[in-house]
């Protein structure tokens, strides 16, 4: 019989795969392609080579956040028994099903086409307006940027660490805002840089689903 926290774990995934499904009915409408086409065709190598250094820098302090500090390894997405960020569908309950595999495979072949909307919206709460903001104030939205994310459900320490992450779309926005004296442009600027990141971080996790459908079917 299903525990409480299966019974929750699936609600979360339920309620996932509906804000994903959501999210990609919008990106593949009219009005949504045309925004997710304006985003990424002005993705350039710029946005693209320091991906890979602020994400070691995020997983290297998040790896040193949880190391001293172990309570930060949780987040109430791990206590249920999920893995990660439940925007991936991984968690325990699924272990040793086909549901393994399908449910991820499912979220990131929903979550794709999103990418670009749902780093436009982040960088609309936290990134809009920052030439009018002092440094401290700068600093401290690109720490909430980071502690939201401890809300959707990923481990404490993991969400201190984005904030680096935070600082780095901070940092694009300024400088396409000096170079332009356009909030518009330095709103496309880092939402373009955020789309870029995110990208990696979800080529990584498709890499990861492959190898658990191969192992699932080589071991069939």
């Amino acid at each position: 019989m299903p525990s409480i926290a299966d019974l929750l774990t699936l609600g979360v995934l339920a309620f996932m795969a509906w804000r994903l499904a959501g999210a990609a009915r919008v990106a593949m409408s009219g009005r949504g392609r045309a925004r997710v086409a304006t985003i990424v065709r002005g993705i350039r190598p710029r946005h693209l080579w320091p991906v890979p250094l602020v994400l070691a820098a995020v997983l290297g302090a998040a790896l040193g956040l949880m190391a001293l500090v172990p309570p930060l390894q949780y987040g109430w997405w791990t206590l249920l028994g999920g893995t990660g960020n439940p925007a991936f569908g991984s968690a325990t309950v699924t272990d040793g099903t086909v549901w393994a595999w399908l449910v991820p495979a499912a979220f990131v072949t929903m979550l794709v086409p999103a990418l670009p909307l749902f780093a436009q919206r982040e960088e609309e709460i936290f990134r809009l307006g920052a030439e009018r903001r002092t440094r401290s104030q700068r600093w401290l939205r690109s720490l909430l940027f980071g502690l939201v994310h401890a809300v959707v459900g990923i481990p404490v320490g993991a969400a201190l660490a984005l904030s680096i992450g935070g600082a780095y779309f901070t940092h694009r926005y300024l400088r396409e805002y000096h170079a332009t004296g356009s909030a518009t442009e330095a709103l496309l600027e880092s939402t373009r840089a955020h789309t870029a990141y995110n990208g990696l971080i979800v080529a990584g996790a498709l890499v990861v689903a492959v190898g658990v459908v191969l192992t699932h079917v080589l071991g069939s």
